[in-house]
Order: C-alpha cells, then sequence, then structure tokens
C-alpha cells in the first residue's frame, strides 16, 4: 500500500509528468528542494510573497525552515526524521500555526464536524490572520458564535479534498456556507489567492481532508463589481461616469476585472474645466475609465513589485507596493484594497487616472518633463490649438534645448508656431525626406538615421505621447530653422568670410546655391588664419588645390549631429572617407572638433570647424 509519504514524495515528479507545473508548482518545488539542505523531511517558507528577493515590497524577507507536514524532529539527528501519523483537521489545525481557527471551531461547536467522518478543504485563516482583524467585526463574529461565527468558518471549508495542484487558476469551489462560491486566482509570481487570501501554508493533509493556511479571514461574497460600486456613497461620481460612458453592462457580465475606483474625493481634485471636457466626450470618458479597469484580477497579494499591468484602454498602469501599501505607477494613493465581487475586485483610490489619450496637448505637455516649453506655448499665444480639437502634432524641446531665462520676442513666437505640426502624426510612420508643414507656413524635413529619428536639427528622444486629438514629439533640441542656401547661410556670417571667398575662386559657389542634400564642415575664419601666412596666400590664390579642399569637407546627403553614432563614415565629394565620432557632446571629423553643429539650410547642413580637416592617413604620418 502507498503511504502518505511517499505520496507527497512522489507528487513533484507527477506533475512533472503530467503536466506543465503552474509557477505556484514551481515555487513550492524549489522551496522544498532548499529545504534539504537542513536535513531530511524539512520545508521552506517564508513569510513573503516570494522567497528569492532579499526584499519585497521594501521589507527584508524573512526564511524559515520546519518540519513538512507529518515529520517531527528527533534529538540529536538533523532535520526532522521522524514520521508522524496523521490526525484530522481539528488537530492538524493546531500543529500549522492555525491554533485560532482551532479555538473558534470549538466556539462555534464545529469541531465535532472536522473531527468526524468526511472530506474537507479548510481554507484556515493563520493566528496572525484572526489578529488583523478589526476588532468591531471580531467582536461580532465571536459574540453570536453558533451563527456568524459558524457562517464565517463554514466559508472557509469546501466538502470535498482539494489539492493545491487542483485549485486552477480562475476555478471556483461551492463552500459549506449556503453554497457561496471560493475564488481561486494564480500570478506568474507562484502566488495563489483564495478569495484574496495568500495560501502561505499549503497541503497540509488530514485523515479527513486537507488545511491550506490563508493570511487573512475571508467573507462570502454575493455582488458583482459594479453593485459594490453601485451600493457605496463614496463611489457615487464614479457611478454616474460609468453609466455615462455605458460601462455598467460590462462590470455586470462575468470575468476577471481589477478596478481602481476613483472616490468622489478624487474626482474633486480635478480641475473643473478638465473635468467638464472629460464628462462631457463619449470617448475621453469611456478611455478615461477603461484606463482604471485591468483585464486581469489583481488581488493586493500578488503584488510584490512594481509590474506593468495591460488596461481596459489598451496601455499600462505600473502596479507595485511599497511595504503594505499598493502603488500606482509609483504613488502611494490606494486607500482600500481587495472588495472582491463575483466577476473581480475593487480598490479604492483617492486620485483619479487620466491616460494620455484622453488629454489635450497642453495636458501632455504639462504631465512631461517640458515646463519651459510648455510655458513658452501658453505666452506665444498659442493655447487655443494646444487646448481645442485640432488635429495637431507638439514639438516639444526638452529644457536642456533651452538657455534658460527665455523671454518673449517675436522671434521666438515665430520659432514656437514651428514647432506645432498640422497632422496628428506618429514617430513610427515618418519617413526620410518626409516634408512636414508647420502652424507657422514652414517645411521641416524628416531624417531617418541608424541610430536617430530627426526632424531637422532636432532628434526624438522619448516616446510619442498620444491625447485626445493630437501626439506629442519630445525632441533634445530647439528647432533650428532652414533659412537660405548653404551659400546664404555662411554669407549672412562674419566668421565665413574667408571661406566664402575661397568658394568663390574654387567655383563652388554655384554648387551650395542648388538644390540638394549636402553635409559641410566649414571651416572658420580661425581655421584658415592657423595656416601659416605665406601658405594661406598660396592656397588662396589656387583655385585647382582650394577646390580638393574644400571639397573634402563636403559630403553628399544631409548629416546632423543627432545621426552621427561611434565611427560614423561619410565619403566627401573628393579624396578620402571622413571618419566622424561624438565625444562628450561633441561632434569630432577626422579627430577635429565641430564647434558649432547643425546651422540648417534648405539644401543642406553646414557644421563649424576651427581647424582645417585634413586625412586621417596624413593626421597619423604627422604622429609617427
Amino acid at each position: 500500500m502507498t503511504t502518505m509519504r511517499q505520496i507527497l514524495v512522489l507528487l513533484p515528479l507527477l506533475v512533472l509528468v503530467h503536466g506543465k507545473r503552474s509557477p505556484y508548482q514551481a515555487v513550492l518545488q524549489h522551496s522544498r528542494i532548499r529545504g534539504r539542505t537542513q536535513g531530511p523531511n524539512v520545508c521552506y517558507f517564508t513569510n513573503c510573497k516570494q522567497w528569492y528577493n532579499r526584499k519585497v515590497c521594501g521589507q527584508p524577507t524573512v526564511i524559515t525552515y520546519e518540519c513538512c507536514p507529518g515529520y517531527e524532529k528527533v534529538v540529536g539527528e538533523k532535520g526532522c526524521p521522524a514520521a508522524l501519523p496523521l490526525v484530522n483537521i481539528y488537530h492538524t489545525l493546531g500543529a500549522v500555526g492555525a491554533s485560532t481557527t482551532q479555538l473558534y471551531t470549538d466556539r462555534a461547536e464545529l469541531r465535532p464536524e472536522i473531527e468526524g467522518p468526511g472530506s474537507f478543504t479548510f481554507f484556515a485563516p493563520s493566528n496572525e490572520a484572526w489578529a488583523a482583524l478589526p476588532t468591531e467585526i471580531l467582536d461580532a463574529l465571536v459574540s453570536n458564535v453558533n451563527i456568524e461565527l459558524l457562517n464565517a468558518l463554514h466559508y472557509h471549508m469546501v466538502n470535498k479534498r482539494l489539492t493545491s495542484e487542483e485549485l486552477k487558476h480562475g476555478a471556483t469551489f461551492t463552500s459549506m456556507y449556503q453554497d457561496f462560491n471560493v475564488h481561486v486566482h494564480h500570478y506568474p509570481t507562484g502566488i495563489v489567492t483564495v478569495n484574496c487570501a495568500r495560501l502561505i501554508k499549503p497541503d497540509q493533509h488530514a485523515t479527513n481532508g486537507i488545511v491550506h493556511v490563508v493570511d487573512r479571514v475571508i467573507t462570502a461574497i454575493s455582488n458583482d463589481v459594479h453593485t459594490i460600486i453601485d451600493v457605496d456613497d463614496d463611489l457615487e461620481t464614479l457611478r454616474t461616469a460609468i453609466a455615462a460612458a455605458g460601462l455598467t453592462a460590462m462590470l455586470e457580465t462575468d470575468g476577471h476585472y481589477t478596478v481602481f475606483a476613483p472616490t468622489n474625493e478624487a474626482f474633486e481634485k480635478i480641475p473643473q474645466e478638465t473635468l467638464n471636457r472629460i464628462l462631457g466626450d463619449p470617448v475621453a470618458l469611456r478611455d478615461m475609465l477603461n484606463y482604471h479597469i485591468l483585464r486581469n484580477m489583481q488581488c493586493a497579494e500578488s503584488i510584490v513589485t512594481g509590474t506593468p499591468l495591460e488596461t481596459l484602454q489598451g496601455t499600462v498602469l505600473e502596479v507595485g507596493c511599497d511595504r503594505n501599501a499598493m502603488t500606482l505607477n509609483g504613488k502611494a494613493i490606494v486607500t482600500k484594497t481587495d472588495q472582491l465581487g463575483t466577476n473581480g475586485v475593487v480598490h479604492y483610490i483617492n486620485e483619479l487616472l487620466i491616460p494620455d489619450s484622453a488629454k489635450t496637448l497642453l495636458e501632455l505637455a504639462d504631465g512631461s518633463n517640458v515646463p519651459t516649453a510648455t510655458r513658452l506655448f501658453v505666452e506665444a499665444g498659442l493655447h487655443s490649438h494646444l487646448t481645442g480639437s485640432e488635429a495637431l502634432t507638439l514639438i516639444a524641446p526638452q529644457d536642456d534645448a533651452f538657455k534658460g531665462g527665455e523671454s518673449m520676442t517675436p522671434a521666438l513666437k515665430t520659432l514656437l508656431s514651428h514647432l506645432i505640426l498640422k497632422e496628428r502624426l506618429s514617430s513610427k510612420s515618418l519617413y526620410h525626406g518626409q516634408e512636414l508643414e508647420t502652424l507657422g507656413g514652414l517645411k521641416l524635413r524628416v531624417f531617418v538615421y541608424r541610430n536617430n529619428l530627426c526632424i531637422e536639427n532636432m532628434c526624438i528622444a522619448a516616446h510619442d505621447r498620444v491625447g485626445r486629438f493630437g501626439s506629442m514629439f519630445t525632441v533634445n533640441k530647439l528647432l533650428s530653422p532652414p533659412t537660405g542656401t548653404v551659400m546664404d547661410l555662411l554669407k549672412n556670417q562674419d566668421r565665413f568670410s574667408v571661406l566664402v571667398g575661397a568658394l568663390q575662386t574654387a567655383g563652388l559657389t554655384e554648387l551650395l546655391n542648388q538644390q540638394g542634400a549636402l553635409t559641410f564642415f566649414a571651416p572658420t575664419n580661425d581655421a584658415f588664419n592657423s595656416i601659416p601666412t605665406a601658405e594661406r596666400n598660396r592656397l588662396l590664390r589656387n583655385s585647382a588645390e582650394l577646390s580638393r579642399l574644400l571639397k573634402f569637407h563636403l559630403s553628399e546627403g544631409l548629416l546632423v549631429s543627432g545621426g552621427v553614432s561611434s565611427h560614423t563614415r561619410v565619403t566627401p565629394l573628393q579624396g578620402e572617407r571622413l571618419e566622424l565620432g561624438m565625444r562628450n557632446y561633441t561632434v569630432y571629423v577626422n579627430r577635429v572638433p565641430v564647434t558649432d553643429a547643425d546651422l540648417m539650410a534648405t539644401n543642406g547642413v553646414v557644421h563649424a570647424v576651427s581647424r582645417i580637416i585634413k586625412p586621417l592617413r596624413q593626421y597619423f604620418s604627422l604622429l609617427l
């Protein structure tokens, strides 16, 4: 005859043979393996939710090694070598840390039932679970032992033996209290909950059943998620919003929803103008409410670290924990947890969550790390474009793009109008050479590089944010709008006066005025003045030599600094390749630093250099 001891030993092997182990079974098996280091029949327990994290929710983990169920220690021997005979459920409760449950079974006159014939599963609250009950609730149970306490204990029982392997995810089992169901959920971390109470000591076998110790006292549930919201006056505004969005029927149907329910107080914190706009826009309202609902049921006990979880709105919430508090997107705004319904769970929050898809462009900018740009857009009188229903794309430079202390001028106002595009775009749909029209009437070019996606000299520095009507690109620089050809640009800056004369002598002015896409590493006056006088004078009179030199500084294709990575190579119009790299935010060309990058022209880009660029071969020969 197979003994219970043999069954316990063979159980992990049977799980491997007959089916893939659940995360819970994997953790359980690993815990048993870890316990063997302490001797035979030692099990590994922890008071936290994941034994392999040194800290869970910011609290240190505590590990204990105890005798596995059915075994005991022997003086002078390692581990737990002595096998104990199985006892009934009543006596098993006293042996597995559920002595308070055992005591209450006496008071409720349940002891004869769990000592007698039958086969039961008892989800037994630990001693700590009973101690955590509010005093008024515990007093109400214990003072009316023959009714309330007995009912409560019967709700923790199922009239058949269920091992942890049989507690499948999403399963419901009929309890022994008026046939109310208990609900089982598994999580990828290996955590298993019963009505959101966590199994902390499973599979404690008895002669007439099995005991699973849980970390809280569970209560009967009969209402669906919508009814929980419907009967609570503190959720009155939410209830009205759900009805207006047409979500009532969904929350009454079968499912495994998690609802983060904003209280009336949460709605009151939102500016009235913003709230009225969302409540009056069915699309934005539905998006906002769906952002509060997860696709899967998530009890508070299942959270062990910050985890992104998908919402019905389609984006994610980061659900985490800080000690005993559940957090959303890193904020401890959950005020009440685990209000369990037949089709999900409700957690109360005191702050309204507004997804990007329900926000205006100005609200998107307000919620991003671009405070200077946000302020300047409003000061420039662009508020109506950023709060209306136009299909636009906002290009918002990071704070580092500004010099600091910017005051509004006509030129800056015009520049900011070029940072709003006349259509709603996604960066994923942009392509090289594409032209984008701005609110101010300028055409901006798109450049796609291996390491970056840029619009003129600005490169996208963060993921798009997509609002109700518009989208927002965060960029690393302030726009340098193209204001003429490369030749025009050089003529308008005194520092290039020697270069302008050299280009005319070399016959290259037409090239720099025609349509196209050029990159010019343009030597400044300082670069020419660094050449010995006699050599410089000879060079500036020799059109052929001058042409070769300047073409070595020119290349086809438009390359802004954001497109430069380590060992970027470009081919000049004449001569050997140019080797580019980036160091400390400075572009180097054949080891010559670019002193002023990304001067944008309609037919190219100019990068100023204060030294004449030489072939790398010549550079290395000088070193030798």
